[in-house]
């Protein structure tokens, strides 16, 4: 009766805290409850051996959001990512009249942003740019190509049977290919090239509606003039010739797109995430019209457009010069897989990644030239005693809550951006782990939600920010079930804790062979936490640990 009472007071607690307050760290609640004598619970904590492990160079193509710009990051290093994406015909096979001009040709692509206040007068509205990394103040240095590289839906190595990757580590390829013709080119606004901004302003367009001109808002955007001649040649003289008569000869004749980035002089750097395929290219153009009435012809010129969307197959391209200290801890021939790593080093993009092992394993056991075990965090059979049953009932130990704690090193991480979130998972398997699909939380979104899982970024202490994951019904599922794996567990930067799809490496590491994947949600992301591992040498409060919460059986 004891049992059932507990479970029945925590979903009590739980549900009314959860509808009070989304944003508190469901863990929390019953770490509370649980530290109550009354309900005759214990707890221990177990090491973790931890350490680092370099991803590499992964498939980056497709993503829902992509990085561009550059950002500068005093712990990891510099990350400049680049973008390339095919270009479609909103309507095929326009139809182009005598003596067509172009006025304009335009690329606009929208921001993350959201809108602060608007004045009740004018209509003008202020906004906040959301997704920025970096000095939002920063400038880089931009430049649009049309792309050269031919971007294929299928792979021809597996007979066209599988969907063509590609990779983070494939910027030469791109940039070796791309049409010679810089298209934003305007030398009267370096800011729309080589001191590009990303700018929180609104636009206000004057356009005609309904036959009336009017003033039209429009939220922050990035808005590039492209060059009019080249545009004129490529895409509106092409018409004659049927290069526009279906999005598959155009993809093939006009083959998108690469905005390359490299940083601007000596300006701070920014980076922003953007989705690409709310873009456009609207070319402006004016044409006769020759009209007839009792045989007199009257020529006007007439103002039409052709819109092509930035959709069809993307990829983020991405070039890394990893700081010192974070290339020598990632470094194959540094990290400790036996007793683990001080430091644990995760950083998205073509990044890195913790590695977890809960509890002993006989065969991360090594011994020195004497015979003597090395590596102190080998505690003996850890699992196998949880796993026992009481001599008197026969019962398993019953586990109440089950949570891995890690501690952010925020004197490593100095001023840098913490992220707001991470993710694990199973490693072994590129897989979930149970838990998370346990979780009930309704209306998760990217940023928040599934908060009990967690991993979200605890920083009520100031002086000790923490991530906790909550792993219960994974060690119900290692104590319970005697032929259950005790895999190994990942743990990256997430961009988006509803995406689980895995990306696969350009090569499996020769270190590693196992990893063959990354969390697609990893690569989204630009940031980078420095988190304290299990070993002896990190202070015990700081230490990553695994606390387990149970009841003998009784």
């Amino acid at each position: 009766m004891r049992n059932n009472s507990f479970f029945k007071i925590i979903l009590i607690a739980i549900t009314v805290i959860f509808f009070t307050s989304c944003d508190k760290d469901f863990n929390s609640i019953g770490g509370d409850l649980i530290g109550n004598e009354h309900f005759g619970l214990e707890s221990k904590s177990f090491d973790v051996i931890s350490y680092n492990q370099k991803i590499g160079p992964v498939q980056s193509n497709n993503l829902p959001v992509n990085a561009l710009g550059v950002y500068d990051n005093s712990v990891f290093g510099t990350t400049e990512a680049s973008f390339a994406t095919q270009v479609v015909l909103a309507a095929v096979n326009p139809t182009i009249g005598v003596e067509p001009v172009i006025d304009n040709v335009v690329l606009s692509v929208p921001y993350f942003s959201h809108k602060t206040s608007t004045d009740a007068t004018s209509g003008d509205s202020v906004y906040v740019l959301d997704s920025i990394f970096g000095n939002p103040n920063g400038k880089i240095k931009l430049s649009v190509y049309e792309n050269g590289y031919f971007m294929r839906d299928l792979d021809p190595l597996t007979g066209f049977l599988e969907k063509q990757k590609y990779y983070t580590n494939q910027g030469s390829e791109f940039d070796g290919l791309r049409v010679s013709q810089r298209l934003n080119d305007s030398i009267e606004a370096p800011s729309q090239n080589e001191q590009f901004v990303f700018d929180a302003k609104e636009f206000k367009d004057s356009l005609m509606v309904d036959g009336v001109k009017s003033l039209v808002h429009k939220a922050p955007e990035m808005r590039l003039f492209l060059n009019k001649g080249y545009f004129k040649t490529r895409i509106i003289d092409a018409a004659a010739s049927g290069k526009l008569i279906t999005n598959d000869i155009f993809k093939d004749y006009f083959r998108g797109l690469y905005f390359k980035v490299e940083k601007s002089g000596s300006n701070p750097a920014v980076l922003a995430l953007m989705d690409f395929t709310k873009g456009t290219i609207t070319i402006n153009y004016k044409e006769n019209l020759v009209t007839t009435v009792d045989g007199v012809s009257t020529t006007t010129r007439v103002s039409k457009s052709i819109v092509l969307n930035l959709t069809g197959n993307t990829v983020s391209l991405l070039s890394n010069t990893d700081a010192p200290d974070y290339a020598t801890a990632t470094n194959p021939n540094v990290i400790d897989t036996i007793a683990g790593d001080n430091k644990l080093y995760l950083k998205g993009g073509e990044g890195s990644m913790a590695v977890l092992d809960l509890f002993d394993k006989t065969d991360n056991i090594s011994y020195d030239a004497n015979g003597n075990i090395k590596g102190s965090n080998n505690i003996p059979d850890q699992l196998d005693e949880l796993r026992r049953k009481d001599p008197v009932t026969g019962k398993k130990t019953l586990i109440n809550e089950a949570n891995l704690v890690f501690h952010v090193d925020e004197a490593t991480m100095g001023t840098n951006k913490i992220p707001s979130r991470v993710y694990l998972y199973d490693l072994t398997n590129n897989n979930l782990v149970v838990d998370y699909l346990y979780d009930g939380t309704t209306g998760a979104t990217a940023k928040n939600g599934m908060l009990i899982y967690s991993g979200l970024l605890n920083a009520t202490k100031t002086d000790d920010k923490t991530y906790k994951i909550r792993i219960t019904n994974h060690i119900r599922s290692l104590i319970n079930n005697a032929d259950s794996t005790n895999v190994k567990l990942g743990v990256v930067i997430t961009e988006d804790i509803k995406n689980i799809a895995m990306n696969k490496l350009r090569l499996p590491l020769p270190e590693a062979t196992t990893l063959t994947k990354a969390p697609q949600a990893s690569v989204m992301s630009p940031l980078g936490v420095v988190l304290y591992g299990g070993t002896t040498n990190v202070p015990d409060d700081k230490k990553l640990k695994l606390e387990i919460y149970y009841t003998k059986p009784n």
